[in-house]
């Protein structure tokens, strides 16, 4: 895993939140039960993106939680860096306190390269990016018209994006 657990499930609920329709929020716990994540953690999770401003909290019967901002507008080291902060993702792999191009620990040459490329990768690619691709691997997934079937739990998990 490249990242934490909450920034995936952070990353998760957004996904979810930016299929809902203009106007309406869901709240934590539907997220969570859609999603499959543990509800107590998720509305923490929820709770941190809110107070960053990546999305709106709202109480009473029809609140709950839903985009502040354009799902094109937020890209995925937003939501790792409100949830985790980015100050860990400068750190050695190993572990070495002292790392860096001139005095490299073992795993410095090949963690730089690639430790680049996922840094790129979540500068560029945002939860609109994401979503676009989520609804053509849905799309691409569907029956063919007037063959009905039902989706299992197990398919419903191969549809989720690979983050």
């Amino acid at each position: 895993m490249i990242y934490s657990r909450s920034s995936e499930y952070a990353i998760r609920a957004s996904l979810h939140l930016a299929q809902v329709p203009p106007g309406q929020c869901a709240m934590a716990k539907d997220i969570a039960k859609d999603e499959e994540i543990p509800a107590h953690f998720l509305a923490k999770i929820l709770q941190q993106l809110a107070r960053k401003g990546l999305l709106k909290s709202t109480k009473g019967p029809t609140g709950g939680f839903c985009m502040q901002l354009k799902a094109s507008d937020i890209r995925l080291i937003d939501i790792v860096d409100a949830v985790d902060g980015l100050s860990d993702y400068g750190k050695c792999i190993a572990g070495f306190p002292e790392c860096s191009d001139k005095m490299g620990c073992p795993l410095h040459d090949g963690w730089t390269a690639l430790h680049s490329r996922i840094m790129d990768y979540l500068r560029r690619n945002t939860i609109g990016s994401l979503v676009k691709k989520l609804e053509v691997q849905q799309r691409n997934s569907r029956p063919a018209p007037g063959r009905r079937s039902k989706k299992s739990p197990e398919s419903k998990k191969a549809l989720r994006p690979s983050l």
